[in-house]
């Protein structure tokens, strides 16, 4: 036997703000579009993404260690205002 299984894994990510790894379908995919992050629910659109738990406490822990203008390597900082509004929902 080649000790491979035929069960499918389930894909995995890293949330940029707790540092948790989870299952992709329990985060959110961020794209960072002309300096502001946006929420990419349906996983489309282009460019580099980072994932994040869908609660402001991540999303606060990300923004603090600047995680996300690193994980989209771009310089300076990104606004978050529009995703923080998304997620107070």
């Amino acid at each position: 036997m080649s000790g491979r299984t035929h069960a499918r894994a389930c894909p995995e990510r890293t949330c940029v703000g707790c540092r948790e790894r989870a299952a992709k379908s329990d985060l959110l995919r961020i794209v960072a579009i002309e300096g502001v992050c946006v929420p990419d629910h349906r996983g489309t659109l282009p460019g580099r993404g980072a994932y994040l738990h869908p609660a402001s406490v991540c999303l606060d822990l990300a923004v603090r260690r600047r995680a996300l203008p690193r994980a989209f390597k771009v310089p300076g900082p990104l606004d978050t205002a529009e995703l923080a509004e998304r997620l107070n929902q």
